[in-house]
């Protein structure tokens, strides 16, 4: 087993995949004694990683285990979303992970490869998780409610696939939510909607015709009544940008307009600015652009 890194967006398995294979290599009882797992939310500051981790590396393990079968002579280091530790703590892991390679292998977990420090990357053989597959998200949610005696309906399936993007535990908590929302009545795809806070998308089509139509006073009290009913502006801002790129009745020019400045408001609210004043602004730019021709 050589060192790994396992790398790609949340929710597709890469914490499971190590614990699982850890859990087989060492069976119940020597885990705890084997596995060391570091997370973003434990210190992990250069002093860790120089004394809590060199000192578990350093301790030898014995290929045996209580039940017979043979195990492997080499502990694991779990390091979970590896990609939030300091540059100082990655150096300071460099030379362990060398000196200690005959006792103990390490597993760096984390969403943005480009955030590990390249001498950790050639010394891991990287595994990238990519965002699961609407099949298999399908088949392993059906699982879970019926394990669950779930009540959903098939078109709720799918709309929850489609809004978790490849992230399964963020479809899983929104089953979850759902399902405590309906008390054992069956989920529907108008449910899914209202847990995941995705804009229906009669809201943005109307949104767009009123963009379309030029007036502006339909456009603020549109806009002020989506800011009340609490719609997130960055949530829709994605659904825009899905639809304008998409829609076929916008020319190429007015597209990249669009899109740029959609673009610049996701940037102004992940700054913290005002979301009704970046929903004008916007509105105005694509109202602009829909009448000028």
């Amino acid at each position: 087993l050589p060192n790994l890194l396992f790398y790609g967006p949340p929710g597709t398995g890469k914490t499971s995949t190590i614990l699982a294979a850890a859990r087989e290599l060492y069976g119940p009882e020597l885990f705890r004694q084997r596995v060391l797992e570091l997370n973003a939310s434990d210190e992990r500051g250069i002093q860790v990683i120089r004394e809590k981790v060199k000192s578990f590396a350093q301790l030898t393990a014995s290929g045996s285990r209580s039940d017979g079968k043979v195990c492997p002579p080499f502990k694991i280091v779990i390091l979970d979303e590896a990609d939030s530790m300091t540059s100082a703590a990655q150096a300071a892991l460099r030379r362990t992970m060398e000196k200690e390679s005959k006792t103990t292998r390490f597993c760096l977990i984390c969403n943005y490869i480009s955030r590990i420090i390249e001498p950790l990357t050639s010394r891991c053989s990287k595994f990238r998780f990519k965002p699961l597959s609407d099949k298999i998200q399908q088949q392993r949610l059906l699982e879970v409610s019926e394990k669950e005696h779930v009540k959903i309906s098939s078109e709720a399936v799918s709309y929850l696939v489609k809004v978790s993007e490849g992230d399964l535990r963020k479809a899983i908590t929104f089953l979850q939510s759902a399902t405590r929302l309906m008390g054992g009545k069956e989920i529907t795809e108008k449910i899914v909607t209202e847990i995941a806070g995705v804009v229906p998308k009669e809201t943005t089509d109307e949104l767009l015709s009123v963009c379309q139509s030029g007036s502006f006073e339909k456009l603020e009290t549109l806009a002020k009544n989506l800011i009340n009913e609490g719609y997130a502006v960055a949530q829709l801002v994605n659904q825009l940008h899905d639809t304008v790129v998409e829609s076929e009745d916008y020319s190429d020019k007015q597209k990249s307009v669009i899109v740029e400045k959609l673009a610049e408001v996701d940037k102004c609210l992940a700054d913290g600015a005002d979301e009704f004043l970046q929903l004008m602004s916007l509105c105005a730019l694509v109202m602009q652009q829909l009448t000028q021709n």
